[in-house]
C-alpha cells in the first residue's frame, strides 16, 4: 500500500505507487555475460519538487539467495509531465549518463533511451528499453539493452516487493 502525502508535488501523483523501498530478486543475462541471479533494492523518494529521486543497487546471489558480490548500481531522477509523459535521467558508475523518455499509463511505465553520454573508458552502450508495472502489489520490471555490438534484447528482469525504508 502507498499513501499520497500532501507534500507530494501534483505532477508526481501518477508515480506515487513507486514511492518507498522495493526489494526482490531477478535474472541478468546477455550474450557477453553468464546468466545469473541477483538481489535488488530500489528506492524512490521525493522532496516536494516535480521529480522523484531513484536509487537502485544489485548484488549477485548464490542458489540460497545469499549475496556474493555487488553488481550494477544506478541513480537518477524521474520527471513526470502534465500529459503523463516521463523523462528519466540516469547515471551509471560504468561511465555513462542516460536520458530516457516514455509514458505513465496507470501503474505501468514504459521508457526508452533518447540519448547516451559516455566517458572514454565506458563500455559500448547504445540504448535501452524498460517496462515497469505494479502487479498484485509487486513491482515487476524488464530491461532490454543494445550494447557491445549486440542488438536490442533481454538483459534484466526482476520482481520486487515493498520493503522497509
Amino acid at each position: 500500500m502507498f499513501a499520497i502525502t500532501p507534500d507530494l508535488h501534483p505532477l508526481c501523483v501518477p508515480l506515487a505507487f513507486l514511492l518507498g523501498a522495493w526489494e526482490g530478486e531477478g535474472v541478468v543475462e546477455y550474450p557477453s555475460i553468464q546468466r545469473r541471479a541477483f538481489a535488488q533494492r530500489a528506492e524512490f523518494s521525493h522532496n516536494g519538487k516535480p521529480f522523484l529521486h531513484y536509487l537502485s543497487r544489485t548484488w549477485e546471489i548464490d542458489e540460497h539467495g545469499e549475496r556474493i558480490r555487488p553488481l550494477a548500481m544506478e541513480t537518477g531522477f524521474w520527471r513526470p509531465a502534465e500529459d503523463k509523459t516521463l523523462e528519466v535521467l540516469l547515471t551509471h558508475p560504468t561511465g555513462f549518463l542516460e536520458a530516457l523518455d516514455g509514458e505513465i499509463r496507470g501503474p505501468r511505465i514504459e521508457i526508452a533511451t533518447r540519448k547516451v553520454v559516455k566517458v572514454e573508458s565506458a563500455k559500448d552502450y547504445r540504448r535501452g528499453h524498460r517496462l515497469y508495472g505494479l502487479v498484485d502489489g509487486r513491482l515487476m520490471w524488464v530491461y532490454e539493452m543494445e550494447a557491445m555490438g549486440y542488438p536490442l534484447q533481454a538483459h534484466v528482469s526482476a520482481e520486487l516487493k515493498r520493503a522497509s525504508a
